[in-house]
């Protein structure tokens, strides 16, 4: 494996090299177009996989929830990595007590961390999530050129400059990363390509092929230098059939010093043949030279208009008779709307990560492109499976619609400490829900677990057969319960779920709620308990200081709510 901390040579090189490329994402340090490096040397290379060392400095230690985590995955997963591991399970020993042994940057992913009472459910969503990004094939259009000579002879570069996931000046300071952002932004599919992978490519029906894919474009950003066999190896693709742009001008130079006058006269015809190709439309040659959005229209080149709403971002992958899309609403709004896939398909099915439910979408083909009604939650995101050449089998996607106004759920709660530590605090019932380290006494104050909120109560005066319970603020994750019936586990918000089967009187709600561990570790810190007891450089916190938890704030913990019931309608 390699992972984006620096190297001498081209990283898209040494990435494709590696059977399993691998990235990172820290806890700022969290640039989609970064981790596509390792993605994009997987999908030219023909490997299957591209990993990440997932979780490492994403909050501050025992704070991370499992959304935290749930929402990396998501920015890894439109980044194309699609075997994430997390970092990290650090093996303690009985006798070390609690919180045992620790590794100084990683998210706790442990039976130690009280999370790890709900990790299954991200564990689910993780696995449906890579069932499909780990199957069919990458389905980018446009092979971008990294231009790493001009980075190499920049004025002041030192003879070993470092890429790394967090100094990015190397990528986001130049043509490379100002190109692949306009391109991000404006739903262009597509990966990167070294001079030595160009090298390996051919061109069958107009597309550049590689093991691992087809693309439609080489797309070249603004850059003075171009290696000469990566000049020859561009003309010999434009000449075989395939297009190549050039962003605004061709390249002018060679770089670097050796045998350059030798060079540079040889890379002067081919400048001159660059240019005329670009000039004459009556070749089957396609060179394209100007705006890289006008040039990929041009092209033919579909972008996926999707971004163009706020917040919303995917990844395409194709399989035998369709594509698949990984769609994420990133954004804080919900979105509920038609909205077009850059494919025309038979019919489209809607998967549910999160639930494993799936169903056929409403939808309709405009001109070239199937526009497909979705709903998502800010920080929800669906598969989606457009079928290009038999309809989608399966039952009907049920779009989930208000009927009535929010029915808030009144009355006495029960809660019950169910597991954790360091002690088990007292039950307590309360009419007003609050954080536990508020209504549950001093020991609920230093107490890291799981409780159970109980509530009777009646159907609300309606005749709607279907409800969308939401749970309001939850800290952090929650197993919910109707009459005895397992409604599933909601780790992520909005914390809500669409329900039946409610009687008119007598209904039972019950509530397991999760907490993170900040408080349990506050109070060790507290009172001195010396825990801290590791080799390599013991524990520190996200700004590589000792750690010291004793002056934070109590963590919120437990069923905030407010509670409340919606009449919904499904069509």
């Amino acid at each position: 494996r390699n992972e984006a901390y620096g190297s001498p040579g081209n990283l898209l090189d040494l990435y494709a090299a590696a059977d399993i490329p691998e990235t990172e994402m820290f806890y700022l340090d969290r640039n989609k177009l970064i981790s596509k490096f390792a993605s994009s040397a997987a999908h030219v290379a023909g490997h299957r996989y591209a990993s990440s060392e997932t979780g490492t400095w994403l909050e501050e230690h025992f704070t991370e929830t499992l959304a935290d985590m749930k929402f990396l995955l998501d920015d890894l997963f439109l980044s194309g990595i699609n075997n994430v591991f997390y970092h990290g399970t650090c093996y303690s020993p009985d006798e070390a007590g609690w919180p045992g042994w620790h590794f100084y940057a990683s998210y706790e992913m442990n039976p130690r961390n009280s999370v790890w009472h709900d990790v299954s459910a991200l564990n689910a969503y993780a696995a449906r999530c890579q069932a499909v990004l780990q199957s069919g094939r990458p389905d980018n259009d446009i092979l971008l050129y990294w231009p790493i000579h001009d980075f190499w002879q920049q004025p002041g570069n030192t003879l070993l400059p470092h890429m790394t996931v967090h100094a990015r000046d190397w990528f986001e300071a130049q043509p490379i990363g100002k190109t692949a952002e306009a391109l991000w932004k404006l739903g262009y599919q597509f990966d990167y390509v070294s001079d030595r992978q160009l090298g390996l490519a051919t061109v069958a029906d107009g597309k550049i092929h590689f093991s691992g894919g087809n693309y439609r474009v080489v797309l070249v950003p603004r850059c003075e230098h171009l290696p000469l066999e990566t000049m020859r190896k561009l003309l010999e693709l434009a000449e075989a059939g395939a297009t190549v742009i050039f962003a605004d001008a061709p390249p002018a130079d060679v770089p670097g010093w050796s045998n350059l006058e030798k060079r540079r006269e040889n890379f002067k015809p081919l400048l001159a043949r660059l240019k005329a190709l670009a000039a004459d439309s009556s070749t089957a040659a396609r060179v394209l030279i100007g705006n890289v959005a006008a040039e990929l229209a041009v092209a033919g080149v579909q972008r996926e208009s999707l971004f163009d709403q706020p917040g919303l971002m995917c990844i395409r992958r194709g399989f035998n008779g369709g594509l698949y899309y990984f769609i994420a609403n990133r954004g804080d709004t919900a979105v509920d709307r038609w909205l077009p896939l850059a494919v025309e398909a038979k019919s489209v099915e809607i998967l549910d990560p999160l639930t494993g439910d799936s169903g056929v979408a409403t939808s309709y083909v405009n001109g070239s492109k199937t526009h497909c009604h979705l709903q998502l939650a800010p920080g929800q995101s669906l598969v989606v499976r457009a079928y290009t050449a038999a309809p989608a089998p399966g039952s009907i996607w049920k779009y989930w619609n208000a009927a009535g106004a929010a029915v808030p759920l009144g009355g006495q709660w029960q809660v019950k400490f169910l597991s954790g530590g360091p002690a088990i605090p007292a039950s307590f019932a309360t009419a007003r829900l609050a954080s536990w380290t508020e209504l549950g006494g001093t020991n609920a104050q230093a107490f890291a677990g799981t409780a159970r909120y109980t509530l009777s109560f009646n159907a609300p005066p309606s005749k709607a057969n279907r409800w969308r319970l939401d749970l309001g603020r939850v800290c952090q994750s929650a197993r919910v319960r109707l009459n005895g019936r397992d409604l599933g586990t909601l780790f992520t918000p909005p914390f809500q779920v669409v329900l039946d089967g409610l009687k008119p009187r007598g209904n039972l709600l019950e509530v397991e709620v999760t907490s993170v561990t900040a408080n349990r570790i506050r109070d060790l810190d507290r009172r001195g308990v010396k825990w801290k007891t590791f080799n390599d450089i013991n524990i520190v916190n996200l700004n590589y200081r000792p750690f010291d938890a004793s002056n934070w704030p109590l963590t919120d913990c437990g069923l905030l709510g407010p509670v409340t019931l919606t009449p919904v309608t499904a069509k």
